[in-house]
């Protein structure tokens, strides 16, 4: 039995959860609503104040999709209730992160300015000029947005100059050493 698939989803105080057809399962809490088709295999339930996924048969690809389904649902419930955060630093002489409405502006060494707009139902938050905050409901669109932000300028080795996650460790490298 997976053991993630078969843990029930407490839902909280203030949560509706709605199961339509086609496994169409949209979550309203105090932060919004999200809305998402998972995958038809998956017998999705609403017992109480808890929801149960279950499978049909132990097929490989069942068994893939239960732990699968519970946790895009779990998801969704804590986005809606507390929301998702990534945090992102811009490190280097130089490069630094500017915000106007909803259009972030970096410049990170580049000819030319990297402006990005935030996406919708996402969005961005600077401390100072060199700390960026993703935040939203959406663990996947933050997730991804925060993905595309980094990519940008990817921290490199020698000087750990470029954008990275606050909680990511960049494995530093030494330089050439020249001859006397």
């Amino acid at each position: 039995m997976s053991r993630i698939g078969r843990l029930p989803i407490t839902i909280p105080a203030g949560v509706t959860v709605e199961i339509a057809e086609n496994n169409k399962v949209t979550v309203k809490g105090p932060k919004g609503t999200l809305e998402k088709e998972l995958p038809v295999e998956m017998e999705i339930k609403q017992e109480g104040d808890q929801i149960v996924v279950t499978r049909p048969n132990d097929l490989k690809r069942m068994k893939s999709l239960h732990g699968l389904t519970r946790t895009l649902i779990n998801n969704m419930v804590v986005g809606v209730t507390e929301g998702y955060k990534k945090v992102l630093e811009v490190n280097g002489v130089g490069y630094r992160a500017a915000k106007s409405g909803n259009k972030l502006t970096l410049s990170l060494g580049y000819s030319h300015p990297v402006e990005m707009i935030d996406p919708e139902g996402v969005e961005t938050v600077l401390e100072g000029q060199n700390k960026i905050t993703v935040q939203g409901i959406d663990k996947e669109k933050v997730g991804q947005y925060a993905a595309e932000i980094r990519d940008k300028r990817r921290p490199e080795p020698y000087k750990g100059k470029g954008i990275k996650y606050a909680d990511e460790v960049i494995r530093r490298k030494v330089g050439k050493t020249g001859k006397k």
